[in-house]
C-alpha cells in the first residue's frame, strides 16, 4: 500500500456483475471498472455494500482484486472492502490487499454480535492491524450503522488514531447524517473523511472532507467529478443541485437492484440485472419504469460511451 498519502476525490463502490453460472463475471466487472475510471472516478472501492461484498466469498473477493490489477488497474487507485464478522477473514483479506499494493483497505466493524462495547471494537481493529503487521497498511474505517447496527464512534476513532496514527488514515461515513460527518472531520482533521453521498459533497469539502464514496457514482461519475473539480466555482451550487436531484430519483428504487437495472438498460445487457440473494433483481416492468422516471423527471441518461464494450 501507499506510504505517504491518502485517497481523495470521487470514489465508486463498484457494482459486481454475476455470470449465468452465478459466479462473479470478471469480464463485465473489469469493463465496468475501466469505464468508471475513464468517466471521472479517482479511485475504486470494490467489495463494500454496493458491491454486494458480504455476499461474496473470500476467494471471490481476492480473485476479483487480482483480476483488476492484472487487467492494468493501478492498485494505488484501489480501496477494497476487507471487513468481515470473522477477524480471521478480515486479516486474510486485508493482508491480501496490502500484498497487492492497494492504496487502502475499507474495513467494516464486526457486525454479527450487536451492541459491542468500545473495548471490543478497539480490540478487533487493533488485532487486525497487529496481525497484518505491515507498515504499508492504510486503513479506512467504515461507518454504516443502518446496516451493521455497530457504529464507529468518536471514542473508538480517538483510541485507534492515538495508538495507530500511521495505519488509521480515514473513514467512510455512510450514515447519511452529515452532522456526524462534520463532527468526525472537526475532531480528526488529519483523517480523510468521505461522506457516502454526492449530495453532501460541497458541504463536506468546505469543512475538509476528502471527497465522496458514493454508490451512484456507478452511473453519474462524470457529473460528480465535475462538481468535485469545480467545488469552489460559481457553478458549484447548480452542479450540486443536479447530482443531488439525480441521486434522490435513483433512491426511490432499491439501490443495488436499481443501479444494476440502469447499467443493464444502457449497456443493453440484461445479465447486469442479476443480484445475489437475499437481494432480488428488478422485473422488466420495474426496470422500464425506473429508466422512464429518471428520463422524464430529471432528464437522466448514462453517457453513451458505456455501451462501447
Amino acid at each position: 500500500m501507499q506510504d505517504t498519502t491518502h485517497l481523495s476525490g470521487v470514489i465508486a463502490p463498484v457494482l459486481t456483475p454475476f455470470a449465468e453460472d452465478g459466479g462473479p463475471d470478471t469480464d463485465r466487472f473489469i469493463e465496468h471498472c475501466e469505464w468508471l475510471l475513464e468517466d471521472g472516478c479517482t479511485a475504486l472501492a470494490p467489495f463494500g455494500t454496493t458491491s454486494e461484498g458480504p455476499s461474496l466469498g473470500l476467494d471471490e473477493r481476492m480473485e476479483l482484486l487480482e483480476d483488476m490489477i492484472e487487467a492494468g488497474i493501478d492498485p494505488a487507485r484501489l480501496m477494497p472492502g476487507t471487513g468481515a464478522p470473522s477477524l480471521a477473514d478480515a486479516i486474510v483479506l486485508t493482508q491480501h490487499a496490502v500484498d497487492l499494493g492497494c492504496a487502502g483497505a475499507l474495513v467494516l466493524p464486526p457486525y454479527f454480535f450487536k451492541q459491542p462495547d468500545t473495548e471490543g471494537l478497539y480490540r478487533y481493529y487493533a488485532e487486525l492491524i497487529e496481525e497484518v503487521g505491515d507498515h504499508r497498511l492504510r486503513l479506512y474505517l467504515y461507518h454504516i450503522p443502518q446496516m451493521t447496527t455497530v457504529p464507529i464512534t468518536l471514542e473508538l476513532i480517538d483510541r485507534l488514531v492515538s495508538e495507530y496514527p500511521d495505519e488509521i488514515v480515514g473513514l467512510k461515513d455512510s450514515s447519511g447524517d452529515m452532522a456526524n460527518t462534520l463532527r468526525v472531520i472537526e475532531a480528526f482533521p488529519d483523517l480523510a473523511v468521505f461522506p457516502a453521498s454526492e449530495s453532501f459533497l460541497i458541504e463536506g469539502m468546505k469543512h475538509g472532507a476528502a471527497g465522496c464514496i458514493s454508490a451512484t457514482a456507478n452511473v453519474q461519475a462524470r457529473a460528480i467529478r465535475s462538481l468535485y473539480d469545480q467545488a469552489d466555482s460559481e457553478v458549484a451550487a447548480s452542479l450540486q443541485a443536479r447530482v443531488a436531484e439525480v441521486r434522490a430519483a435513483i433512491q426511490k428504487a432499491p439501490t443495488i437492484p436499481g443501479l444494476k437495472a440502469l447499467i443493464a438498460h444502457y449497456r443493453n445487457d440484461p445479465q447486469w440485472l442479476v443480484v445475489r440473494p437475499p437481494l432480488v433483481a428488478m422485473e422488466a416492468a420495474e426496470q422500464a419504469r425506473l429508466v422512464d422516471d429518471l428520463q422524464r423527471e430529471v432528464d437522466f441518461s448514462i453517457p453513451i460511451a458505456i455501451e462501447a464494450g
